[in-house]
């Protein structure tokens, strides 16, 4: 077994007295009391499923999942903790028959994540915080006393019955630890909890509300929003497909996905969505997609505005620097134009990990597409609730819950093909499955991996004692008892895979294994698909399979599972294969790119000091996720430009130049997303950095949006100070060449003009601010400019409409 990050429970035992035990027998004869006492200890160990790892002195530490996890390893190592004390009383009537002795114990036992060596090779099993604990509760518990941590009270609470302690002040520890006197385990208590207080049968009223969804959407004809929501594993997806697969030919459909990572991938769900539905080859270079979709539009009213500001939205073209509500207008009147035959439904999937700006866009969609057949059907975790507490309330929400027991035993049914399965293995499932079609599914799975579920004459049957089977009682703890049971090659492929995404591709994976290795990575593929670990998936690159895990939480449980020093190496492999394999594209990638590098640094930081590779990933990190949050500001996406400029900036440092220059846009764009308070913290950090360098350039960006943001909070503001601040700020720029900064200070004279009704002098700023922007490409202040020149309360009609003019070229 390779070295790999598991959740087992280590359970510490030591002998209380033994000195005086010393003083008391000869050498020999304690030898020989020890010995026995530790064949004992073992047996009962070793009888629960757990393994001895050493014997210190005369204390005994044993680890539950170690070489192999079990969903109840926590359950079988407090059961085992118990059984030794009960062992030892036995044990202590032979000892005082024959050598006049008695033993008695203290023990502790705790759970939590460590890092497991390879145990055939000798090495040190296991090591973590998790280990130290286990040993500091072992040392404070009293003569034949159990005291177990919180964690493992958590995982086996429903199973015993406890005495709480006081907090204990352990060695090493910084804070007081939580404990609990253990009195004694429930005889039969199961591995854990069940939970079915509140079931559902079946999902057919759910599958109705979709059908009337749609029916209604098609007949209206009008946009409706439909969002599913349930935990992990409750059929999010398998419901929507229901829906999908009885309508046939009667409506287009499109799907798209919400990425977990990558922050400014805000309209990744619509560029799947128009790829797919414009048949763009993935061998497509992005002007051959751009035509493609443009083949769309034809006919389309405005057909070349739309492709424009959707091209500009999916990564396809530059940035245009339009209002984020002209990208809304044309995702609709695309969405429109392809509803003109047959109804649209567009499926986005895990809208929890969504953009606020995409939540308003569905939200758009639902209030200004009229007259067209278009149902919006959204997946969610319930964590979409807690960014947007409203999310609903204009369209419809199903709930899903746990499925009743009838509803699980019909699903096995399903999976099996209706083959007959015995009863006892059919209850320990639904059991087991608490009501979640995943545990159902998975649960199935590993007693046909095992060996312990066959198909014999038509029917399934259990081959042996099927009670011996690992009992599921959470999502992790299953699919990591899963994934433990794999070769360490087919663990290497598959944790390379989780690095990548729920969608990975097969060359990343064969670049992410060792090079002795990467042959047979498209054998332990197969594998992993013949276990439905993963399944095929469309792929975003031309001559790339791709494939995906078939359950998020698989993916995340073969995570968690890898080291972290392995983690720092994959992300960063991953995103030099990215980086190769996108080319002329890589702009679509970009924030994944630097979701990467920015990971293997983090790894790196949180394993011991940086060494200089681990500072270079960060300014790398920070390049790719300033040049992302600079796409995002150019598009009016603030809060996605927000948050890359925060992640970019803090992987720089403090006193970098560049950074500071950053953080004047992160202001910004901070203002604008409505976090005005964080805006002017960072606002305050520029301009002491600037004062401290006496950097004037710098002070002079900073002078210039701090009257931005008094204009919105400062109804005092003299116009005087502004007009001085922004001459004296123009001097400094046209001193050093700075057009960006030349373009910020002539908009804001132009406001000052115009405030004053000083429509000439307001026309010629607004100009000049105009060709300053467009030299140094910057699209907002040129947008600013622009839109200002629009406004005929303040320049006028005629000034208005030059710059409609300007603005619509």
């Amino acid at each position: 077994m390779p070295e790999v990050r598991k959740t087992v429970t280590v359970v510490f035992t030591d002998v209380a007295g033994s000195t005086a035990l010393g003083e008391q027998l000869d050498p020999e004869s304690l030898r020989r009391v020890l010995s026995r006492y530790f064949e004992e200890m073992r047996a009962v160990v070793e009888r629960h499923g757990g393994t001895v790892e050493k014997f210190i002195g005369d204390a005994v530490m044993a680890v539950f999942g170690i070489p192999v996890l079990h969903e109840d390893d926590a359950l079988r190592a407090v059961r085992a903790a118990v059984e030794m004390r009960g062992a030892l009383a036995t044990l202590n009537e032979e000892l005082e028959q024959d050598w006049g002795a008695r033993l008695q114990i203290r023990t502790g036992v705790n759970t939590g994540e460590v890092m497991a060596g390879d145990f055939s090779a000798g090495q040190a099993m296991v090591t973590g915080d998790a280990v130290n604990v286990a040993a500091r509760l072992e040392q404070a518990a009293g003569p034949d006393e159990i005291l177990i941590g919180e964690e493992t009270h958590r995982f086996v609470r429903h199973a015993i019955r406890v005495e709480p302690v006081e907090p204990l002040d352990l060695k090493g520890k910084a804070r007081r630890v939580s404990a609990f006197r253990l009195i004694e385990v429930s005889s039969g208590a199961p591995a854990f909890l069940r939970r079915l207080d509140s079931p559902l049968v079946g999902r057919d009223d759910e599958v109705d509300v979709l059908r009337t969804a749609f029916d209604g959407a098609a007949s209206g004809p009008v946009c409706r929003v439909v969002t599913v929501v349930g935990e992990a594993g409750m059929g999010k997806s398998r419901l929507v497909n229901e829906l999908i697969d009885g309508l046939g030919d009667r409506a287009t459909v499109l799907q798209g996905r919400c990425l977990p990572y990558g922050e400014g991938l805000t309209f990744w769900p619509v560029a799947e969505a128009v790829k797919s539905a414009a048949g763009v080859d993935e061998a497509d270079s992005p002007d051959e997609a751009i035509s493609r979709i443009r083949e769309l539009l034809e006919g389309v009213e405005d057909a070349n505005l739309i492709l424009d500001r959707v091209s500009a939205a999916i990564g396809l073209a530059p940035a245009g620097g339009s209002d984020i509500r002209e990208t809304f207008w044309a995702v609709r009147r695309l969405l429109e134009s392809l509803a003109t035959d047959r109804p649209i439904v567009f499926v986005i999937d895990d809208i929890h990990w969504a953009e606020p700006a995409l939540l308003d866009l569905i939200q758009y969609l639902q209030g200004f597409s009229t007259g067209h057949p278009l149902l919006l059907v959204c997946t969610a975790r319930p964590e979409v609730r807690e960014a947007r507490p409203d999310w609903g309330t204009s369209g419809q929400v199903i709930s899903l819950g746990p499925l009743s027991n009838e509803g699980s035993e019909t699903l096995i049914e399903n999976l099996l093909g209706r083959a007959g399965l015995a009863g006892e293995v059919r209850d320990r499932i639904t059991q087991a499955a608490e009501g979640n079609p995943l545990f159902v599914e998975e649960m199935l799975r590993m007693l046909i991996d095992e060996g312990l579920l066959a198909r014999d004459d038509g029917h399934w049957v259990p081959q042996g004692d099927i009670s011996k089977a690992a009992v599921p009682g959470t999502i992790q703890a299953l699919l990591s008892a899963r994934l433990d049971r794999l070769g360490s090659e087919e663990r290497t492929v598959i944790q390379g895979a989780s690095v990548v995404g729920k969608v990975f591709y097969w060359g990343a994976v064969v670049e992410l294994s060792p090079e002795e290795q990467r042959s047979a990575v498209g054998g332990h593929l197969q594998t992993l698909l013949r276990k439905e670990l993963i399944i095929p998936d469309r792929s975003s690159f031309a001559g790339e399979d791709a494939f995906r895990f078939s359950h998020i939480l698989i993916r995340d449980a073969a995570y968690e599972s890898t080291p972290k020093q392995a983690r720092a190496g994959l992300h960063e492999g991953f995103a030099r294969w990215l980086q190769r394999v996108a080319g002329d594209r890589i702009t679509e990638y970009e924030e994944i790119v630097g979701h990467h590098l920015e990971q293997a640094h983090r790894y790196r930081k949180e394993l011991g000091p940086l060494d200089e590779r681990g500072r270079d990933l960060a300014q790398e990190a920070a390049r790719w996720l300033a040049s992302s949050g600079r796409r995002a500001f150019a598009r009016s996406d603030m809060a996605a430009a927000a948050h890359l400029f925060e992640r970019a900036a803090a992987l720089m440092p403090a006193d970098d130049l560049s950074r500071l220059e950053m953080l004047v846009d992160l202001t910004m764009a901070l203002r604008d997303s409505g976090r005005l308070d964080r805006g002017i913290a960072v606002l305050d950090e520029v301009e002491e950095a600037a004062s401290a360098t006496s950097n004037e350039r710098l002070a002079a960006h900073a002078a210039l949006v701090r009257f931005r943001i008094r204009l919105m909070t400062d109804p005092e503001v003299k116009l005087d100070d502004l007009l001085a601040q922004a001459e004296h700020a123009v001097t400094v720029f046209e001193r050093v060449g700075d057009e960006r900064g030349l373009a910020r200070a002539w908009n804001l004279i132009a406001w000052a003009h115009g405030y004053r009704g000083r429509a000439a002098p307001r026309e010629k700023a607004l100009e000049r601010a105009f060709e300053h922007a467009r030299r140094a490409g910057d699209r907002q202040e040129e947008i600013e400019s622009l839109s200002n020149m629009t406004s005929p309360v303040a320049y006028g009609p005629v000034e208005a409409s030059k710059g409609l003019q300007r603005l619509e070229e």
